[in-house]
């Protein structure tokens, strides 16, 4: 079960596509549970058993090739 819930802004996810390349990436790390990504607003949430660091995050999606902007 997840412990913590973190929800971030990400830009350029406009398609099913998008939405599981991202998921994809952040689902390969260790700590994530589970990735939901809204294609409308942009928001993904990231459900984990441990806290998140943010550096990571950001660094994966923007490897991924999409823009973070940051915590919503």
């Amino acid at each position: 079960m997840s412990a913590y819930s973190t929800t971030y802004k990400v830009a350029g996810v406009n398609s099913g596509h998008c939405k599981g390349i991202v998921s994809s990436a952040l689902r390969e790390l260790d700590v994530v549970d589970t990735v939901q990504v809204e294609i409308s607003t942009g928001l993904v949430t990231v459900n984990s058993a441990a806290e998140l660091d943010d550096k990571l995050i950001a660094e994966t999606i923007e490897d991924a090739g999409y823009d973070y902007i940051g915590l919503a």
